[in-house]
């Protein structure tokens, strides 16, 4: 069979599109709207058509661009919209925020290109979000079906249903594919012939299945600890802190007083607060990466030395080549590969994919534990959802 071929939209750093390489799929096309990122793409892949904005092109031209033929059939289309308006964080603002709107633009592609396959990444956030958030303070009595939890999904389920899709997703995290780092997203993978099985792990936290135990920190860095690191610098008075915490430990282990001190009004506040002056453990994967390593309420310190991550480490972590160059500032640069998938998740589903089209049999691991939360999967995210909610939604016009 002939190779896969993919088009990629809100491309980033690449980490998809290198473990999609790994699988054997090559990917054609990359979409991507900030100029330094397209900068970072062009220089890891010099001879590969970049476009920009994913607005700025209708479907034909995308797949003129592609150099693909009018008539010639699309194989695969695969994007992670920007997930800021969907994250668990902030104001849950869905689909109705301005960076919510690309996302329709990428459904609307999908429609008109009509790929084999498609897959769309994100963040766990869109497992729950509404399509419109209303605060408790302004609820009054029965909420509306679009501001029920659950609706930007239902919304982009329905839509994909009526496009002929058959739709598979969970939420997986990556540290069951061997990546050192636990680090959980959705993945939903559409075909319009037959729904498709979910990700294959290749590692388990307990050696379960007769799979590898997760990847570690310190395997990650292996070989890491004779080079020059490019790293931004935690502030002066966090340092203070940061020498009384060892390998593996937070705030919580300093004595009460200095918590209070540390971590101010924040102290009174709810929540757990683990990522408060945070120390990495060596023999653990990494906590999830972030676009910054020096946010107060996300640290990422190494586990010994009193600095955030490096550049270096954020790479290894994410699996990325130690020589892909990165193009943009050292705050850029974090955040090319804090928000880029990581390869080997990345790999695992060009597997499923590339498996699937040769009709090769696929490893299904029944009540495996894909994250740390429940319902996550298809079957169980429809089957909690309150059955009056969902008859209400079917309404949404596209």
């Amino acid at each position: 069979m002939k190779r896969i071929k993919a088009l990629s939209f809100f491309t980033g750093a690449m980490g998809l599109d290198i473990g999609l390489k790994k699988a054997g799929i090559d990917v054609i096309l990359a979409c991507e709207s900030e100029k330094f990122i397209r900068e970072t793409i062009k220089l890891n892949n010099p001879k590969l058509k970049v476009l920009e904005d994913i607005n700025l092109y209708t479907p034909e031209q995308i797949k003129k661009a592609a150099g693909l033929k009018k008539n010639e059939k699309v194989d695969l289309i695969v994007g992670g919209p920007p997930c800021q308006a969907f994250s668990t964080a902030g104001k849950r603002l869905s689909i109705n925020e301005n960076r919510g709107v690309v996302f329709i633009k990428f459904l609307e592609v999908i429609k008109k290109l009509k790929p084999t396959y498609f897959v769309i990444e994100n963040v766990r956030g869109l497992l729950s979000v509404p399509l419109k958030h209303v605060p408790h303070r302004k609820r009054k009595g029965k909420l509306k079906p679009r501001e029920e939890k659950g609706g930007t999904l239902k919304f982009i389920l329905d839509y994909l249903n009526k496009c002929g899709y058959k739709v598979s997703f969970n939420l997986y995290n990556s540290a069951n594919f061997g990546t050192p780092q636990v680090r959980e997203r959705i993945v939903i993978v559409g075909n319009k012939k037959e729904k498709l099985p979910y990700l294959s792990p290749t590692h388990s936290e307990h050696r379960n299945y007769g799979l590898k135990s997760w990847n570690t920190f310190k395997s990650a860095v292996k070989g890491l600890h004779n080079i020059t690191h490019d790293f931004v610098k935690f502030p002066e008075y966090r340092i203070k802190y940061y020498k009384k915490i060892k390998e593996g430990q937070n705030w919580k282990s300093l004595p009460v007083s200095l918590q209070k001190e540390a971590l101010g009004s924040s102290y009174f506040a709810g929540g757990g607060k683990t990522g408060f002056l945070r120390r990495l453990g060596w023999n653990k994967p990494s906590p999830t990466l972030v676009t910054d390593p020096t946010m107060p309420a996300t640290d990422l310190a190494h586990p010994e030395l009193n600095r955030p991550l490096s550049i270096q480490e954020y790479k290894r972590i994410q699996e990325f080549p130690d020589d892909w160059k990165l193009s943009g500032s050292l705050r850029n640069q974090y955040k090319q590969i804090g928000n880029a998938v990581p390869v080997s998740l990345g790999k695992a589903i060009g597997k499923l994919i590339v498996n699937h089209a040769l009709r090769k049999k696929i490893r299904v691991i029944n009540n495996f534990k894909y994250s740390r939360y429940l319902n996550t999967s298809d079957l169980d995210w429809h089957n909690s959802l309150d059955k009056k909610v969902a008859s209400n939604q079917k309404s949404f016009n596209f």
